[in-house]
């Protein structure tokens, strides 16, 4: 049996909108991938670029979420880890082993290594970065075309100054997580939510 070690990292757990996406990617020795590194040290033309070459060559790939609502009720790192084991059970081929990036290791069917900085050490986390990052960057640029007030194609959900002055004045949407802070505190002071959240 082919043993396959796919990469697994996340993307998105500290902005205060917006889903929080995973990916899992299980290179291709036969065709490798020049430039792989954590998708925050690359330029957003790059991680793009990037993308389509995983998308192109590697064995499988595949990319998965958890919502706003999962974020909210679950906290932040057990929403991320529900992430990245949906990201995991989607490969095929599937994997025999997975390489977490950071310290907790999600529930897998299969074994798994967590890796501190995984994402500038092992080429597989690098290209799950870069898909997970680009998937969620995407989403936030789709958002900007619905509430363009937010500014999310500039900031991407982050707590930004500008983000946060969009909340106060504008009210909260639904795609912000209420169980952040900044969030939090914007409904508790009566600010409001926006008029077309529901």
């Amino acid at each position: 049996m082919t043993q396959w070690v796919c990469g697994v990292d996340e993307a998105g757990r500290g902005p205060l909108a917006g889903a929080v996406f995973a990916a899992a990617v299980i290179l291709d020795p036969a065709r490798p991938i020049e430039g792989l590194a954590d998708s925050k040290k690359l330029t957003a033309t790059r991680r793009e670029h990037l993308a389509v070459l995983i998308r192109e060559r590697a064995l499988a790939w595949a990319i998965a979420s958890s919502s706003v609502a999962e974020i909210d009720q679950l906290n932040i790192l057990h929403a991320s880890l529900l992430a990245m084991s949906r990201a995991v059970a989607q490969l095929q081929p599937a994997a025999s082993h997975a390489l977490i990036d950071g310290n907790r290791v999600p529930k897998l069917a299969i074994p798994a290594t967590a890796i501190v900085k995984g994402d500038a050490l092992e080429p597989a986390i690098s290209a799950a970065s870069i898909l997970a990052k680009t998937a969620r960057d995407a989403e936030l640029c789709a958002l900007h075309q619905c509430y363009p007030q937010y500014g999310f194609a500039a900031h991407k959900g982050y707590p930004t100054a500008e983000h946060l002055a969009a909340i106060r004045e504008h009210g909260v949407l639904r795609e912000h997580r209420r169980s952040f802070a900044p969030v939090r505190e914007v409904l508790m002071h009566g600010k409001g939510q926006a008029a077309f959240e529901f």
